[in-house]
């Protein structure tokens, strides 16, 4: 289901995200890739496993020193079920979702 409302991922006061392209899938805002600003986020090396979805990376999120791990995930592969979320980005664990 496509977002309709311009919407931010913001973490420690830097917004890491924005767009009006969000994707929600199980209430999470899956952000277009254009759309994040890559010099705040680093993969991890942590994968995920979802029953329907496939297998996910894990990236952490730092700004200014801090950094907060595994706090975004994107699925390059995902499974046929949830290609709409292909190479997008989730944000969680104090990432705030925010409308502007």
């Amino acid at each position: 289901m496509k977002g309709a409302e311009f919407l931010k991922a913001i973490w420690n006061g830097k917004i890491i995200a924005e767009s009006d392209d969000t994707v929600v899938v199980e209430s999470n805002h899956y952000f277009p890739a254009a759309s994040v600003k890559m010099e705040y986020l680093k993969k991890s090396g942590n994968k995920y496993t979802c029953h329907w979805k496939g297998v996910c990376d894990y990236y952490d999120v730092a700004v200014d020193g801090e950094v907060c791990q595994d706090c975004s995930w994107m699925y390059p592969e995902p499974t046929k079920p949830a290609q709409s979320i292909k190479g997008r980005f989730a944000f969680w664990q104090g990432v705030k979702i925010v409308s502007s």
